[in-house]
């Protein structure tokens, strides 16, 4: 099974045109967070058509770094975009605003409808869109709250939501109240899926825990990122983040006895010893021990997990932002990264219809081939997503899922 998430955040990304007063802020789009999703899809990529991890070795270790974190990496900056829609620095009011959270709550049951279309194509992509939907919906109420509330609120998040998912989970391990809710789900038989229960709590991306990621991605939103200076406390800030979360893993699980013991018999991987940072430490097969909530695997959905994802995301979101600030050269380089980032919701979908349609292949030259066999099939993957988005952005505005989404939103101006 892989992981990895989806880019929805570009479909929250690029409001229309309208004449604003001259003290709203700009809504244009910031190369840097162009260039920060570009190399979250490029993440997601690999952890989907890339060689398995255990090929070792610098490509292997660069394969293991991408996985999750580049799904974390999304839901920041999925945030960020939902404020860019709501208005920042200062959201919209008025008509204004209730027209912009109208296009939200749109995109939102688009992205629903989408997530449980390419669901149905039944690759192994754990596809994350129908979980955006409900985030979107989620969080939305919080558009207004200012940056050092919204940054508390992803915090007390991130210390809270976890235990309370393990608790819940623990809950539909020990009775079955969850198969009642799910008979009883009008998404559930619609779907085909879990419904509700699945995107909140038992789905490989529950919104109960990836709610944090969007928050925190709205936080910074709020800031005022041409400041001096707070690029650099942003990256500080995400290097103490991920040191805190991967950190505070690595010593919990020597300091509690018997942790790493307990853990790799739940998981049935052997060894424990990685799980403070790396997936290869596989999901408990039956019942989830306590001692769980210690790892900060990038899929565990523990606290010391959303520390460490959200610490590296805030630091790559930093770089990224000075790199394109500061450093015109290499922008014009990575100009391929960025396209690819304007245009993300297209190369992610076409990317698993891809999988879809060359399912025989890909699964030869990945799954069963555990070797450096499908590094081709990678390049060839990630070559195309940035030749098709260079060329498409040079002649359009948005990527052509974009423009169907944005479309989709226009009844939103009717709004009073």
């Amino acid at each position: 099974m892989t992981h990895d998430a989806s880019p929805a955040a570009p479909a929250a990304a690029l409001p229309e045109r309208q004449p604003v007063p001259s003290d709203a802020p700009t809504t244009g789009r910031l190369i840097g967070v162009d260039l920060a999703r570009g190399l979250a899809v490029l993440g997601m990529y690999s952890a989907h058509v890339g060689p398995d991890v255990t090929v070792g070795g610098p490509v292997g270790f660069l394969l293991e770094t991408a996985r999750g974190r580049s799904s974390a990496l999304f839901a920041v900056l999925a945030g960020f975009s939902l404020v860019i829609i709501t208005g920042r620095p200062r959201p919209r009011t008025g008509r204004a605003g209730r027209q912009a959270v109208t296009r939200i709550a749109i995109r939102a049951v688009a992205l629903l409808a989408l997530g449980y279309a390419l669901t149905a194509l039944d690759t192994e992509v754990e596809v994350i869109l129908s979980c955006y939907g409900l985030l979107f919906l989620t969080v939305l109420p919080l558009h207004r709250l200012r940056a050092p509330t919204l940054a508390l609120i992803a915090g007390a998040g991130a210390l809270i939501l976890p235990q309370l998912l393990y608790a819940v989970r623990k809950s539909i391990e020990a009775g079955g109240w969850a198969d009642t809710v799910v008979q009883a789900d009008p998404l559930a038989r619609i779907s085909g899926t879990d419904g509700v229960v699945e995107l909140l709590f038992t789905g490989d991306y529950p919104a109960l825990t990836w709610a944090p990621f969007l928050i925190a991605g709205m936080a910074v939103a709020r800031l005022d990122l041409t400041r001096p200076g707070i690029r650099t406390r942003l990256a500080l800030t995400g290097g103490a983040l991920a040191v805190l979360g991967y950190g505070g893993s690595w010593l919990a699980l020597r300091l509690v006895p018997h942790a790493l013991t307990t853990i790799a018999s739940a998981t049935g991987s052997g060894s424990a010893s990685s799980a403070w940072w790396s997936d290869t430490v596989g999901e408990p097969r039956n019942a989830t021990p306590l001692d769980w909530l210690l790892v900060a695997a990038p899929h565990s959905q523990t606290t010391f997990s959303i520390l460490g994802n959200t610490g590296v995301a805030l630091a790559v979101l930093a770089v990224c932002l000075t790199v394109a600030d500061r450093m015109p050269r290499l922008t014009r380089s990575l100009a391929p990264v960025s396209a690819v980032g304007t245009m993300a919701l297209t190369v992610y979908v076409l990317h698993i219809v891809a999988l879809w349609l060359l399912t025989d292949v890909w699964h030869v030259a990945v799954v069963e081939d555990e070797t450096m066999a499908g590094l081709p099939v990678l390049l060839a993957f990630i070559a195309a997503a940035m030749l098709l988005a260079t060329a498409w952005t040079r002649h359009f505005r948005r990527g052509p899922l974009e423009y169907v989404l944005h479309t989709a939103t226009r009844p939103a101006r009717y709004v009073r």
